[in-house]
């Protein structure tokens, strides 16, 4: 079994006002096989934990512990997490001019694996991907998002998943700007990769909508950079019920 432990993380940022806190003692453990969906209203810390894990420069780690079955990562660089196995599928993702998608994910491949895939192998696992995705063969050869729709960007990403197939995956709003048939491609996608025993994934989403594709093992409601509530599949349907309110009053009392 793979882990990755998150303990009493606390991370902050810098702003034209001096420092900001915004994790503030974060818990949590995701264990191969597992699900978890983290919920939460806007400016709660979701974003900033998944780039904190992955190592955005922009997010300082202040205190706290992220380890890789047992093995801190929070002192390696971004390239050597992504080695190590991890993944992170952004919400905004970047464009890269100039970048073939197929140059982008060998790129990729050869840098997780250490050696360069073989070429005729490699063009038909990107073309079953892609395909996997509902993007056309074609996005292969077209520079890294420039050009594409917001749910092409996400579909790509979920592609780039499938390829990697890294230990852990952080998908942060991956649901967010997808129609509901670019959302279940999305999570068609996302359910093969957890359909493998030995994977992670920590999902951040804003809604229920797409928890209805892809089934969390646990939910987790963060408040005020901190996990305020966590239960199983029942409390995202008592969050579409009755909101975050509760929690962000009990927050702002503590």
């Amino acid at each position: 079994m793979t882990t990755l432990d998150i303990k009493d993380l606390h991370v902050s940022v810098n702003t034209d006002d001096g420092e900001k806190e915004i994790l503030r003692g974060v818990d949590l453990t995701v264990n191969s096989g597992e699900v978890h969906a983290i919920m939460g209203p806007n400016g709660s810390g979701k974003s900033t934990l998944a780039y904190s894990i992955a190592g955005h420069p922009k997010y300082k780690i202040t205190s706290g512990s992220v380890t890789l079955d047992g093995q801190d990562i929070l002192g390696m660089t971004v390239d050597a997490r992504a080695r190590a196995g991890l993944f992170l599928a952004m919400q905004y993702p970047v464009e890269v001019p100039g970048v073939s998608v197929a140059n982008f994910l060998r790129t990729a491949k050869t840098a997780l694996d250490g050696e360069a895939p073989k070429l005729r192998t490699w063009v038909k696992d990107v073309n079953a991907a892609l395909e996997g995705v509902d993007l056309d063969p074609t996005f292969a050869q077209r520079s890294v998002n420039e050009g594409f729709s917001g749910g092409e960007k996400k579909r790509h990403e979920i592609a780039q998943l499938e390829l990697l197939n890294p230990k852990f995956a952080v998908l942060d709003e991956t649901d967010s700007g997808l129609d509901i048939d670019a959302l279940r491609v999305v999570a068609d996608g996302v359910n093969r990769y957890t359909s493998q025993a030995d994977k992670g994934l920590l999902l951040i989403t804003h809604y229920t909508r797409i928890l209805q594709y892809i089934k969390p093992d646990f939910v987790h409601v963060f408040v005020a950079g901190r996990v305020a509530e966590q239960g199983g599949r029942e409390l995202a349907d008592q969050l579409e019920a009755e909101g975050y309110d509760k929690y962000v009053k009990a927050a702002a009392q503590a």
